[in-house]
């Protein structure tokens, strides 16, 4: 996944103010107790952020 993807699906999930907010300071399990932004910075794939945040906030399958 392209990471002007995940961004456009963060911000249909989140909105545009808060998709920022929440990469930023959401610290999750699912990326091994990392924020979005962490993650990323780590070297996490795209895909592998986005599956994390889609379990972490039950995302409905079909925005998968």
């Amino acid at each position: 996944m392209r990471l002007t993807i995940f961004w456009e699906r963060m911000a249909d999930h989140f909105g545009a103010g808060y998709a920022d907010s929440f990469a930023r300071d959401h610290v999750m399990a699912e990326l091994g107790g990392r924020t979005v932004r962490q993650a990323l910075d780590a070297g996490w794939e795209t895909k592998d952020v986005w599956r994390g945040v889609c379990t972490a906030v039950d995302i409905p399958a079909d925005k998968r």
